[in-house]
């Protein structure tokens, strides 16, 4: 599959955690970093995500913000 962005950073699942509508999946990258995205809980269904399933952190965004 070939996307636009530009930020595809490859890892493993280490959890996924589903609420009333949405989860929340955390993945490892190569690095040893986490990042963390919330999706629905029909996208971790239709995608079959589970713990250990190697993925793509795929990020597409106008804007990036900085905190201190």
């Amino acid at each position: 599959m070939k996307l636009s962005a530009r930020n595809m950073l490859p890892g493993k699942v280490v959890a996924v955690t589903k609420g009333s509508t949405t989860a929340h999946v955390k993945v490892e990258l190569a690095s040893g970093l986490t990042i963390m995205s919330a999706i629905t809980n029909e996208a971790v269904d239709d995608l079959a995500l589970k713990v250990g399933d190697t993925v793509s952190a795929v990020i597409k965004s106008s804007d990036v913000m900085i905190g201190k």
